[in-house]
C-alpha cells in the first residue's frame, strides 16, 4: 500500500510523480474519492496536508469540488497529450488557482525535531489552489511537459511523470502494471512453448 493512511479496501497511489496526476490517478481502476473518509486520507497521504492536520471541516462540496478538478485536469493534460487543446479546462484550472494556498508554519515535533504544520485548518480553496498551480507548473515546463507518459498498461489510464534515467519508463507503476506485463509475457512464452 502506498500510503498508511489508507484503508485495506481501496489503495492510495502516489507514484505519478506529481500531486496533480496523482489525483487524476484516484479514478483507477475504481473510483478512490467516493467518500469524505477517502478524501481526507488522499489529502493527507498527498502531503497536501501535513500528517496531524485536522480536517474536521472535509464534507461533500469538497469531495465535489476535488472531483471536478480531477475531471479539469484530466482533460487539459490529455487535451496536452493527444495536442487538443482543452482551452475550457484551462480556463477552469487557472480560476482555480487563484485562491491562496495555506499557510505553512513550522513546529516542534514530540521528539523536538521540525515538523510541517498549517497555521489554521485549510480550507476547500486553499487546497483546491495547490493542485491546480503544480498542474499550471507542469504544463508550462516544457521540460516537465516533455516527460509526461501514458501508461503502457492494457487498459491503464494513468499518465505519469517519467523521471527515469533515459526516460525508458513505460508503466504508471512497476509493481502493478509492470508486473502484469512480465506476467502476462511469462504466459505467453510459456504457451507458445507447450504449442
Amino acid at each position: 500500500m502506498a500510503s498508511g493512511t489508507a484503508t485495506a479496501s481501496y489503495e492510495l497511489r502516489f507514484d505519478s510523480g506529481r500531486i496533480c496526476l496523482d489525483l487524476t490517478a484516484t479514478t483507477h481502476p475504481e473510483e478512490r474519492l467516493g467518500t469524505e473518509a477517502r478524501l481526507g486520507a488522499w489529502l493527507l497521504g498527498s502531503g497536501l496536508a501535513p500528517a496531524g492536520t485536522a480536517l474536521a471541516a472535509v464534507d461533500a462540496s469538497w469531495l465535489l469540488a476535488f472531483r471536478e478538478l480531477r475531471g479539469q485536469i484530466t482533460r487539459l493534460v490529455r487535451g496536452e497529450l493527444d495536442g487538443r487543446p482543452a482551452d475550457g479546462a484551462l480556463a477552469r484550472v487557472n480560476a482555480l488557482a487563484l485562491a491562496a494556498p495555506p499557510a505553512l508554519c513550522a513546529v516542534r515535533a514530540d521528539d523536538g525535531s521540525l515538523c510541517r504544520a498549517l497555521h489554521t485548518p485549510p480550507r476547500c480553496a486553499e487546497l483546491l489552489s495547490v493542485v491546480a498551480r503544480d498542474a499550471l507548473d507542469l504544463l508550462t515546463d516544457p521540460d516537465a511537459r516533455g516527460s509526461l507518459r501514458q501508461c503502457e498498461g492494457d487498459n491503464c489510464p494513468i499518465v505519469y511523470l517519467d523521471t527515469s534515467r533515459g526516460r525508458r519508463r513505460r508503466w504508471c507503476s512497476s509493481e502493478v502494471c509492470g508486473n502484469r506485463e512480465r506476467v502476462a509475457r511469462h504466459r505467453r512464452r510459456a504457451a507458445l512453448a507447450r504449442a
